[in-house]
């Protein structure tokens, strides 16, 4: 009866040690993968865009630059922060040279009549504001909208 109840416990303990070890690398990759941020501005408020800006350097802080991907899409009233001359175009000039990505949406542009010449170097495009928010929202991209 004991050698029985030893092997048994063996095979208890064997059993989840391997289970343990599995889910190991994939417990590891997690913890590495990067997080990732999205932030809607549809506002064409400066105050919103400083608000958006330093939500966005505040996140690149705490969790570090390189452990983090953020992206800033900008459609509607806010696609006006991000033409030449806007009243935040030397903050998110620091934002696209730090890393983050900011995108103009093609639909807003083409109802306003821009065109990329109209617009701050070092931006990205989308064809649809809100469709870009919703691929990166099921890519698994936390939300925030400031």
């Amino acid at each position: 009866m004991k050698a029985t109840f030893g092997a048994a416990a063996a095979a208890v303990l064997a059993a989840v040690l391997a289970a343990g070890c599995a889910q190991m690398p994939a417990q590891q990759a997690s913890a590495q993968a990067k997080n990732r941020v999205v932030l809607q501005v549809s506002d064409g408020d400066p105050a919103k865009w400083n608000m958006a800006l330093n939500n966005a350097n505040n996140v690149a802080h705490d969790l570090g630059a390189a452990n983090v991907e953020i992206e800033i899409v900008a459609y509607g009233p806010g696609i006006g922060m991000i033409k030449k001359g806007s009243p935040v175009a030397q903050r998110i000039d620091e934002a696209t040279m730090s890393g983050m990505k900011v995108v103009a949406c093609e639909n807003t542009m083409h109802g306003q009549h821009l065109t990329r010449a109209d617009m701050m170097p070092g931006i990205s495009y989308a064809k649809a504001g809100v469709v870009e928010i919703m691929r990166r929202q099921q890519e698994g991209w936390s939300y925030i909208r400031p």
